[in-house]
C-alpha cells in the first residue's frame, strides 16, 4: 500500500504526537508499506521514509495550519495515495487520527486550569476571539461533519469526546488504544541510571523521587501538584523530591515553590533525552493533568514498571485499575487525595507490588499492538477508495 500520512510538524523534540507519528511510520513500513509524509517540516532524518515539504506560507500566521492542511490535501491528491492518513484535521483524508485530542475539548479543559470563576471567565472570552483557535475549530468541524474520514481515537475517552461534540457513532469512531516502543534496560544499566540522576539532581537515596513530565506545565497539572507537595511537607511528611522534566518556561512555577519555602523539594531539570534514565530515578511518574487524550509518558512509565498517579481527563488511565499499577485520582485539583496517595507510595513493598503490575501491560501499551490494529483500518480505507475509483472509472 502506498501510504500518505499528513501531519504538520514531524520534530519529535515537539511532543508525543509528533514521536508517536515517527514511531507508527516505521513500524507500517516493516510491514510493507510505501510510507509518504506530507509536512511542513524543513529536515528530518527519516530512513526509509519520503518526506513531501509542503510550505504553509502565510502573513497571518494563525491561519497557518488551515493554509497547511489545504496544500497537503492539494499535494496528497497530485501523488495518488492508496490511503491518506491524517494527523492534522484534514477532510480530504480517508482516516484521521487526533493524536493531540479534539480542539474544542482542549480549549474546555485549558479553561478548566484556571482557579478561579472571573480566570476562567476571561480566558474562555480570550479564546473566542482567538483567531488561531476559531480556525482549528472550523477546520475540525469540516473534518468530522457527515461524509468525513474514518476517526481512530486513541482511547475511549477521545472517542467519547466525537459522540458527545460531534455527533459520531461507530462503525466511523473507531477506538485503537495508544501504544509506544520502550525497552526497559538491564539491572545493572537500571541501578547505574537511578544512582546517577539522583546523585545529579542531589537526591537522598532515602527519598520518594516524584518525576513530573511535560512541556505544557499548566495543561498537565504542575499547579496542583506545587499544592500537593505544600500540603505533604506542612503534614509533616519530608523524605521526598519532585524533578521536573520539560522545556516550558519555570519561572512563574519558581517563584511559586519559592513563595511557599518548596525549594529544596522541587527542582526543574529543563528537557532531555535521556528521559529512560529518568524513569529509572524515580519511585512514581506524577501526572496530575487536566487533559490528556492518552499520555506517552504514562504509557513509557507502565511499560517501564514505574508506578503512575495520574487523572480521569488522561485516556492512558482507562489501562489502569486505581490501587493495582498506582493511582487514578478524579480530577488534579483534589490535592488532599493526591498527597495521601503519595503519602501511601513512601511504602517500598507497595511500590514494587504496583511496579510488577505495570510491566504486565507492556504488550498492552505497546506500538507494535497499536500499529497492528491502526493497518486493519487503514487497508479497509484502501479498499473503499480503490471502489470508490472503479465506480468512478466505470
Amino acid at each position: 500500500m502506498k501510504l500518505g500520512i499528513i501531519i504538520e510538524r514531524l520534530e519529535a523534540w515537539r511532543g508525543g504526537a509528533e514521536t508517536s507519528t515517527l514511531e507508527l511510520a516505521r513500524l507500517l513500513r516493516e510491514k510493507g508499506h510505501e510510507i509518504h509524509v506530507v509536512t511542513s517540516t524543513i529536515s528530518q532524518s527519516t530512513p526509509g521514509l519520503t518526506i513531501h515539504q509542503v510550505p504553509a506560507p502565510t502573513v497571518f500566521g494563525p491561519l497557518r495550519t488551515a493554509t497547511f492542511v489545504r496544500h497537503a490535501a492539494r499535494q496528497a491528491e497530485q501523488i495518488g495515495f492508496d490511503a491518506v492518513l491524517a494527523m492534522s484535521p484534514c477532510p480530504g483524508a480517508d482516516v484521521y487520527q487526533p493524536r493531540g485530542g479534539l480542539v474544542r475539548e482542549t480549549l474546555a479543559r485549558n479553561i478548566a486550569t484556571r482557579s478561579s470563576a472571573p480566570r476562567r471567565f476571561a480566558k474562555r472570552a480570550m479564546l473566542a476571539l482567538n483567531i488561531k483557535q476559531r480556525s482549528l475549530l472550523d477546520l475540525e468541524r469540516k473534518t468530522l461533519r457527515e461524509g468525513g474520514p474514518i476517526v481512530v481515537a486513541v482511547s475511549k475517552y477521545v472517542a467519547r469526546q466525537c459522540e458527545e461534540l460531534y455527533g459520531l457513532a461507530p462503525p466511523r469512531i473507531r477506538v485503537v488504544f495508544n501504544g509506544v516502543t520502550i525497552e526497559r534496560p538491564p539491572a545493572a544499566q537500571w541501578a547505574a541510571d537511578r544512582a546517577a540522576i539522583r546523585k545529579q539532581y542531589h537526591v537522598p537515596d532515602s527519598a520518594q523521587l516524584l518525576l513530573f513530565v511535560a512541556h505544557n506545565f499548566r495543561l498537565k497539572g504542575l499547579e496542583p501538584l506545587i499544592e500537593t507537595a505544600s500540603r505533604l511537607v506542612t503534614g509533616g511528611f519530608t523524605d521526598f523530591r519532585v524533578l521536573v522534566v520539560g522545556r516550558d518556561n519555570p519561572v512563574r512555577f519558581q517563584r511559586r515553590i519559592h513563595a511557599q519555602h518548596l525549594d529544596r523539594f522541587v527542582t526543574f531539570t529543563g528537557p532531555t533525552q535521556r528521559s529512560t534514565a529518568f524513569f529509572c530515578a524515580a519511585d512514581a511518574l506524577v501526572h496530575p493533568t487536566y487533559y490528556d487524550p492518552c499520555s506517552r509518558v504514562v504509557l513509557e512509565a507502565l511499560a517501564l514498571g514505574v508506578p503512575v498517579l495520574t487523572t480521569r481527563f488522561n485516556g492512558a488511565s482507562e489501562v489502569m485499575t486505581d490501587g493495582v499499577e498506582g493511582f487514578v485520582i478524579a480530577t488534579p485539583d483534589e490535592v488532599g487525595l493526591w498527597a495521601r496517595r503519595i503519602t501511601e507510595l513512601a511504602d517500598p513493598a507497595l511500590r514494587e507490588k504496583m511496579s510488577a503490575a505495570a510491566l504486565r501491560l507492556r504488550d498492552h501499551v505497546s506500538m507494535k499492538r497499536h500499529v497492528e490494529e491502526l493497518n486493519a483500518i487503514l487497508l479497509e480505507a484502501a479498499d473503499r477508495r480503490g471502489s470508490m475509483r472503479r465506480t468512478i472509472d466505470a
